[in-house]
């Protein structure tokens, strides 16, 4: 069986060969926490104005060059505590305010603010959806938004692996 040396050694080689880069623009942060803040925090505010916060994210991108984090979820969703709850830990934080804008977008029971997802071509059908724009506003993780709505089931570095892979310009 070959070692995960050789392994992760092969893969970026294949990633070269397709001529994609496997650079993220900032490595993934090591979650080294052992358990998630308890209580889980209520990260999305019914009130809000969340085309304001969006527009206000992109225009904060273009101006520093980070990405753009929008997160669709409701303070219901167990899953998206627990996003929620992963970008809180002391060691991905800081890692998550150098690389992205982040808006928080309230989506209600599926009623409110889905136009904000639609306008990036995804139908949100669960929570949390992630869409992650380059600093020029470009989709990235097209294809793969929902890939989060099962958080609590996963382990907090493949949370935060997931979001810092998405990153990784695909030109």
């Amino acid at each position: 069986m070959a070692s995960k040396s050789l392994l992760k050694a092969l893969a970026v080689a294949g990633i070269a060969l397709l001529g994609l880069s496997g650079a993220a623009a900032e490595p993934a942060p090591r979650v080294t926490s052992a358990t998630l803040p308890t209580p889980l925090p209520l990260p999305y505010d019914e009130a809000a104005d969340a085309k304001a916060d969006v527009a206000a994210a992109i225009a904060r991108a273009r101006a520093s060059g980070k990405h753009v984090l929008l997160d669709f979820g409701g303070d219901w969703c167990p899953d998206c505590r627990v996003l929620a709850g992963v970008l809180e830990l002391a060691e991905v934080k800081s890692a998550v305010a150098r690389t992205f804008e982040v808006a928080m977008i309230d989506v209600g029971r599926f009623n409110r603010n889905l136009d904000i997802a639609e306008t990036y071509g995804v139908k949100i059908t669960a929570v949390p959806t992630v869409i992650i724009l380059d600093p020029d506003g470009r989709f990235l993780n097209s294809g793969h938004p929902t890939a989060l709505s099962n958080a609590r089931a996963m382990k907090p570095q493949a949370i935060v692996d997931t979001i810092f892979g998405w990153t990784a310009d695909p030109r």
